[in-house]
């Protein structure tokens, strides 16, 4: 990575000792057998079985990631004893009863990584938390975007004091998501599976607001077939200290898809009393590698812009920080970064946005927590 001033930028995960956990997988899907699986065997890590719905597909994909063991389902996967590690990459109206029978094999399964919303809804989400906790298997929740090398490299200036105390931040997000069967069949739009993503960012920047305020509106391009109302969602955090956090979240973005020319991107923004940073997210041209960007000033350094970068891209590379943050925690026996427990927190922040756009007002994430 390119810098020229003495600040560290802390963007790359911190990796486990010891790097061949043998990892079962649950899933066949994008997001396992391109991003999970490359991104684990990039880092030396050991996926050792997989089971999806589909034999032939588990199969494929074992060929592909040269995974030994395929399981006609998930069933037998759970009974292998040495099966040490779970990595369920499946919709989240099926993570639950997965998890049930999980927990049913604590004597061999030290930790589970589930994927981002982890259940159809907080109270689903507190039942597979406590499933967890009660076997004392590690849970962990994938929330990736916390691993994107520019958010990353955004919080290690926040931490080192860089920026200041922060004042403003904003998100603006303009790109058109390839969506998944089950989100049609939910009636998921963006709220639960782009938005729980920089809602977390948020978290994981700024910590916890204290109120949000959400307003949507639909998708015309995805109106007639796909029935939703979170289309389009913006959304203010308010937090006690006087931050205030907004995204502007457009799956829509214009006909770009109809005719018009188009105009797609993810810019996010940091303003502080001593610095300002700002930079993009690379995942909208995914195929195409595109590491994100992050540009920063500060008055430490003068009327400059500081650009370092780094060849790393979101998809599939920020994948393997979610998987060595629990292998670290099962090896150090401590709490995982992304741990079941405290992602309760950005499930109830999304619940809230459902909540505020439903009934017109803005709501206290207590509100949630305590329900």
């Amino acid at each position: 990575m390119d810098t020229s001033v003495d600040i560290q930028l802390d963007y790359k995960p911190r990796l486990p000792q010891k790097l061949d956990w043998n990892i079962g997988c649950i899933g066949s899907g994008f997001i396992m057998a391109d991003c999970h699986l490359v991104a684990y065997r990039q880092a030396g890590f050991n996926p050792v079985a997989i089971a999806s719905r589909q034999r032939e597909n588990s199969q494929a994909v074992a060929g592909r990631h040269g995974i030994n063991n395929v399981y006609d389902t998930y069933q037998e996967l759970l009974k292998d004893p040495a099966i040490e590690v779970l990595d369920i990459a499946v919709p989240p109206n099926v993570q639950l009863e997965i998890v049930r029978e999980a927990v049913k094999h604590a004597d061999h399964i030290k930790g589970i990584l589930v994927q981002k919303p982890m259940a159809v809804n907080y109270t689903e989400a507190k039942e597979l938390v406590r499933l967890c906790a009660e076997a004392g298997i590690k849970l962990s929740v994938n929330q990736n975007m916390r691993y994107d090398q520019s958010i990353r490299a955004c919080k290690s200036l926040l931490d080192q004091e860089v920026l200041g105390r922060p004042v403003f931040a904003s998100i603006d997000m303009r790109a058109i998501p390839h969506w998944q069967p089950w989100q049609k069949d939910l009636g998921w739009a963006t709220l639960r599976t782009m938005s729980i993503h920089h809602l977390d960012a948020f978290r994981f920047l700024f910590g916890d607001p204290t109120r949000v305020f959400c307003s949507v509106t639909e998708d015309p391009r995805n109106g007639k077939d796909f029935r939703h109302e979170d289309g389009v969602a913006l959304y203010i955090l308010e937090y006690d200290n006087g931050l205030r956090a907004s995204s502007w979240d457009d799956v829509w973005t214009g006909p770009s898809r109809e005719g018009a020319a188009s105009d797609i991107y993810i810019k996010w923004r940091v303003e502080g009393t001593e610095g300002t940073a700002k930079g993009t997210i690379g995942w909208p041209f995914y195929p195409l590698p595109t590491p994100s960007t992050i540009d920063y000033t500060t008055i430490q350094e003068g009327e400059r812009w500081f650009k370092p970068r780094w060849k790393e891209v979101w998809f599939p590379d920020a994948f393997v920080g979610p998987m060595a943050q629990l292998l670290c925690a099962i090896e150090e026996d401590t709490t995982p970064e992304l741990n079941g427990e405290d992602n309760l927190k950005t499930m109830a922040l999304v619940e809230a946005c459902h909540v505020s756009y439903k009934e017109h007002r803005a709501v206290p994430i207590e509100e949630i927590l305590k329900s």
